[in-house]
């Protein structure tokens, strides 16, 4: 017996008891006919079987459609999976975790994961028949975020199989710092000045690695030699193969601010669900080390993400944080279609003016929302229920469901 079926057996069921009392009628009419009425015209009892069957899978195929099967919400078991299956399984959903072997003894802890499926690495993902297995006994929709790009490169991220929710076309143009840039001087986001070359290094500049990286690697130069030392130390643990891999800025000075969006393309919606900042070692913690201590020893700051800050902005910023995220959600469907569905972040830094620098986006989900599994402040004036972003994600996919538009949300 096939899970389809047995997903669809109470509705069959109901569908079997109307098709057994249409079945008595007919043949209690058939029998009371006039002897005298045309053979030719009087329908056979095998037909009217017939014309009941095909009645009846109709009316099946018409309750899967509306259901979809029973769709699986899945992820891998890192980054904000937690979050993400808590909010699928407050929606309703059934939920999954491609979790590696290290992780499960903490990740079987949490009631709200249905299955946990083991494996010794990420990349397991990246085989056919591993997918179509997944596919045939979950019906999922696989949520991207930061460890699913850090995994994988983007042709076997785009040649998976599974339904993933958002664009997943766009996630080449956030591990591409090329890509990137473009995308985001067409959203008109005043960035830092990006250099071409180590060459025309001069003054404060920071130097970061392409991709989903949560800061690793990043640091800090002022000159060409820097930029040589740093990139060699790289090289050597193995980091990065060449400093072509190496993407260079001009410092932007400010607060860090990480503002987290959704759009919905079922309601043409962009709604801001949190703001966040990063606690980043160790350029947060040399602060705590008195300056003369700091003068006699050799530190050099790093940005390797270890947590998050919640973070609300003074009202009189949302006008320009709302602006661009709508001129990002333009821009993505102009060169990026079908555009941004779901979670983005826009990266960047508050000046003593209070104006704000863009440096970085996220085409997906950010850690940054695990802030607020039971919601934020920002989203808190939306819903009157607790609204994390993974929850917000699984909502839309119940909307696209329920309206037969789950094309709208997956790619």
């Amino acid at each position: 017996m096939s899970a389809s079926f047995l997903k669809t057996k109470k509705s069959v069921g109901k569908i079997n008891v109307l098709t057994h009392f249409i079945l008595n009628y007919l043949q209690v009419y058939l029998r009371h006919l006039p002897t005298t009425y045309p053979k030719n015209l009087i329908p056979d009892k095998i037909l009217i079987k017939r014309w009941i069957e095909i009645s009846n899978s109709s009316l099946i195929n018409q309750s899967n459609m509306k259901t979809h099967k029973k769709t699986t919400i899945m992820t891998l078991g890192s980054h904000c999976s937690l979050q993400v299956l808590k909010g699928a399984k407050d929606e309703g959903f059934d939920t999954m975790l491609v979790c590696e072997e290290k992780r499960y003894d903490m990740y079987k802890r949490f009631k709200f994961i249905d299955d946990i499926i083991p494996v010794k690495s990420f990349r397991e993902i990246t085989d056919a028949k591993f997918q179509m297995d997944l596919v045939d006994r979950f019906n999922p929709i696989l949520i991207p975020h930061g460890t699913l790009i850090s995994t994988l490169n983007m042709e076997e991220l785009e040649n998976i199989k599974i339904p993933i929710f958002g664009n997943k076309w766009i996630l080449r143009w956030e591990s591409d710092r090329v890509l990137k840039q473009k995308l985001m001087n067409e959203s008109d986001l005043h960035s830092p000045i990006q250099l071409e070359s180590k060459n025309e290094i001069g003054g404060l500049c920071i130097v970061k690695l392409h991709g989903a990286a949560g800061g690793k690697g990043y640091f800090l130069v002022t000159n060409k030699k820097e930029f040589e030392e740093q990139a060699q130390r790289l090289i050597e643990s193995k980091t990065i193969e060449s400093e072509e891999d190496l993407f260079i800025q001009k410092y932007a000075n400010g607060v860090p601010v990480y503002l987290q969006y959704f759009y919905s393309p079922i309601s043409d919606e962009l709604e801001l669900l949190g703001i966040d900042r990063r606690y980043e070692t160790d350029i947060d913690a040399i602060g705590r080390i008195p300056s003369k201590y700091q003068m006699a020893s050799i530190i050099e700051p790093s940005y390797t993400v270890v947590g998050n800050i919640p973070i609300v902005l003074r009202e009189s910023l949302l006008p320009e944080v709302f602006s661009m995220g709508e001129r990002f959600v333009k821009a993505s469907k102009k060169l990026v279609p079908p555009g941004m569905p779901g979670p983005f972040c826009i990266e960047g830094v508050y000046d003593n003016n209070a104006n704000f620098t863009a440096f970085e986006f996220s085409a997906r989900i950010v850690a940054g929302t695990n802030l607020y599994v039971s919601g934020s402040p920002y989203s808190d004036l939306l819903y009157d229920v607790p609204m994390s972003m993974g929850r917000r994600i699984s909502l839309e996919i119940k909307k696209a469901i329920d309206s037969s538009k789950i094309e709208l949300v997956t790619t």
